[in-house]
């Protein structure tokens, strides 16, 4: 199992940005998927979760601007980024549980994507 995340770039505050997550391998089923940021000289954070059946689980910090999908039958999953802060300047990374609903802890997911780095300018 490989997880590629992307679509990362420079942006102004308020904009938008997509990041994807494509997933390598014939398992994708059976995994929900979950992104997480680390902002710099932070501890990474749990940004949100999606299961196989588009269950969906977010951050309280995030009120409403993210998004995550998956379309299945591309093994890709999708974190749409509306009204850009600075302070969402992070790498952001994809990474993938067999862990069931809203799975927060690093320990739980099994795969981990390289990161792309996202920077919101003011």
């Amino acid at each position: 199992v490989q997880l590629q995340a992307s679509g990362g770039g420079l942006v102004q505050a308020g904009n938008s940005l997509r990041l994807s997550c494509t997933f390598s391998g014939t398992t994708f089923y059976r995994y929900n998927i979950g992104w997480f940021r680390q902002a710099p000289g932070k501890e990474r954070e749990l940004v949100g979760v999606i299961s196989w059946g588009r269950q969906t689980y977010y951050e309280d910090f995030l009120e409403g601007r993210f998004t995550i999908s998956r379309v299945n039958a591309e093994n890709t999953v999708y974190l749409q980024m509306n009204d850009l802060e600075p302070e969402d300047t992070a790498i952001y990374y994809c990474a993938a549980t067999m862990t069931s609903g809203h799975a927060s802890a690093e320990y739980e997911y099994l795969y981990w994507g390289q990161g792309t780095l996202v920077t919101v300018s003011s």
